[in-house]
């Protein structure tokens, strides 16, 4: 199986960008669909991006399509969400996920089979 690990959550100003990371380890991210989910306090988690195996088509939420962008490395096994135009509203504990055995896309949190620990994102006025 493989284990994510996020990185890059912090605290910026609405407007700013950042670039959250998704390490995979013990097997290679390029046999998952990955995606990126976000939890705010009190609220459930809800999809924010995906990109599949191949040829790494993408998909994103209403919500940060045009600002949010995901996308993989293979070769450093990672994938990343390029986050900008922060909005408060973006606030949240943000979860990468891996999906196996499918090439599909999906925005469901159920259809992800590994999840990382989180980082968190914190966007101020």
């Amino acid at each position: 199986q493989v284990q994510l690990v996020e990185s890059g959550g912090g605290l910026v100003q609405a407007g700013g960008s950042l670039t959250l990371s998704c390490a995979a380890s013990g097997r290679t991210v390029s046999r998952y669909a990955m995606g990126w989910f976000r939890q705010a306090p009190g609220k459930e988690r809800e999809f924010v991006a995906a990109i599949n195996r191949s040829p790494g088509n993408t998909y994103y939420s209403d919500s940060v399509k045009g600002r949010f962008t995901i996308s993989r490395d293979n070769a450093k096994n990672t994938v990343s969400l390029q986050m900008n135009s922060l909005k408060l509203e973006d606030t949240a504990v943000y979860y990468c996920a891996a999906r196996d055995a499918t090439p599909l896309l999906s925005a469901y949190p159920s259809h992800y089979d590994y999840w990382g620990q989180g980082t968190e994102v914190t966007v101020s006025s």
